[in-house]
């Protein structure tokens, strides 16, 4: 009996051993990327489940549970962080947990912000001592060229960088981390202008964009901000001049000292929505996904006008005197 029992032991401890091994292997052993450098997004709010079954769908798995079960093992499956990362061949379960939560020293990473500009990006990238400078210096039509900007720009770069947090391997060239966040850009709003109004006065996907940034950087309150898209989309359907501050600030800047004066409104420049009909010429900044949104698809209103009320939200009028009452309201105590 006891003899028995030491070979049922035994046996187990034989196949636990083969098990460890292969799971060993299996966790150590490169993952079959569909493509070198690799780049995927995790959403805010995903779950690793949910992490591990679009890289399944995609192909760089084969199951999810091999990466659930490790992040569990290692008491990491509520660590990951989200944001835009890049892998490259040779990759293994184990290298792609350990950049999920951030455990892979080699690891860096840059947050683009929503509202700034591509000088602030470019700035960045120039004083990031983990990236290698290729790139960023360069004439922008020969840099919109390297990183795949759509024709329709014009080789004007600004716009075209998706607001995100990237994760990158320290060394990494600036090129490549341009080209993700461009790449990201575009997938965004080509799927945002698919589910564009089927009334709306933009004639094109590039116009979405500027019109999303404008709308960007007017949005003090996240929740005016379908309302704000929607007074810029009835000013362009009736020809409405938008008489965007930030579009003047753009247009100032350098010389811009955080003044903006009644001169500025009136010196016509490209940029100066006071003096110049329809959209200005490019964006003016980096826009999120929410504006991109609002954009193409704002709520029905008669809104003509907005004025901030001070605290970070907006008073939305139909016509010039509810308009002139609530500047009156607002903004001559401030005077």
């Amino acid at each position: 009996m006891l003899r028995n029992v030491i070979r049922v032991l035994a046996v187990f401890a034989i196949v636990a051993g083969v098990a460890t091994m292969a799971l060993s292997w299996w966790f150590s052993r490169p993952l079959p990327l569909p493509s070198s450098p690799y780049s995927f997004e995790v959403r805010s709010g995903m779950t690793l489940k949910s992490v591990a079954q679009e890289l399944v769908d995609a192909g760089v798995l084969p199951f999810d549970l091999p990466l659930v079960a490790l992040a569990r093992l290692k008491g990491v499956d509520r660590s990951i962080k989200a944001g835009n990362y890049e892998i490259t061949e040779g990759v293994t379960l184990r290298g792609l947990l350990a950049k999920l939560t951030q455990g892979d020293v080699t690891q860096s990473a840059l947050t683009i912000v929503e509202g700034s500009t591509f000088a602030d990006l470019a700035q960045a990238l120039a004083t990031s001592p983990s990236i290698a400078k290729s790139a960023v210096a360069l004439p922008a039509p020969e840099l919109a060229q390297k990183i795949g900007v759509p024709s329709m720009a014009g080789g004007n770069l600004e716009g075209w960088f998706f607001p995100d947090t990237y994760f990158y391997g320290t060394g990494s060239p600036d090129l490549a981390l341009l080209v993700r966040a461009n790449r990201l850009m575009q997938r965004r709003l080509e799927a945002a202008w698919s589910r564009r109004a089927p009334d709306t006065p933009l004639k094109d996907p590039y116009s979405a964009l500027i019109l999303a940034s404008i709308i960007e950087k007017e949005t003090g309150r996240a929740a005016d901000r379908p309302l704000i898209a929607s007074v810029f989309i009835n000013r362009l359907r009736i020809g409405m001049r938008l008489q965007s501050d930030p579009t003047v600030i753009y247009g100032l800047g350098t010389s811009f000292d955080g003044n903006l004066r009644k001169r500025d409104l009136e010196a016509d420049t490209p940029f100066n929505t006071y003096t110049r009909e329809g959209l200005p010429p490019t964006p003016i900044a980096l826009p999120g996904q929410a504006s991109l949104e609002a954009a193409v698809n704002p709520p029905k209103t008669d809104f003509l006008y907005f004025v901030s009320r001070g605290d970070g939200s907006s008073e939305f009028s139909a016509n010039l005197s509810d308009h002139n009452r609530a500047v009156a309201r607002f903004q001559a105590p401030k005077r």
